[in-house]
């Protein structure tokens, strides 16, 4: 299976990898199948993500997909960041092979896990503006050190 050089860099050194202890945007999402489990955390204001990190539990591939979604919506409004695709992730990273597209499947949903939270803290119904999240099971947050 071969990896491109930006897969390889963002597993070798991850960006933006952590929690954010005053988050204001906390999303898990897993994949059952291949285990892989992300976590985002986010720090929103004035509709601008002004902080961004990620624990994950899988695959080299899964932890290169968090590190390039954070970079990408770092930044960024809410709109633009609910406008980042799977497609862009791997395009970021210069494709990923066909059995790891559902890697950047999870960070997609990640980010979106964690701006639908961010609306659950306002007290505003996500689901018609984010869409559907199947969150993982809260008692299996990711311990990394």
């Amino acid at each position: 299976m071969m990896y491109s050089d930006k897969v390889l860099d963002h597993f070798q050194n991850p960006r933006n990898v952590g929690e954010i202890e005053d988050a204001n945007a906390v999303g898990l999402v897993g994949n059952a199948k291949c285990g892989d489990i992300m976590q985002m955390f986010m720090k929103i204001e004035d509709d601008k993500i002004v902080d961004v990190k990620f624990k994950t539990f899988g695959c080299g591939a899964a932890v290169a997909t968090s590190s390039m979604a954070t970079e990408l919506v770092l930044g960024k409004t809410i709109d633009e960041a609910l406008q980042l695709t799977n497609r862009a992730v791997m395009e970021a990273l210069d494709g990923l092979p066909p059995v790891k597209v559902h890697c950047s499947v999870l960070a997609e949903q990640a980010i979106r896990a964690a701006i639908s939270d961010y609306y659950k803290r306002q007290g505003i119904d996500p689901e018609p503006i984010v869409g559907k999240i199947e969150e993982v099971d809260h008692d299996h947050e990711i311990a990394c050190d």
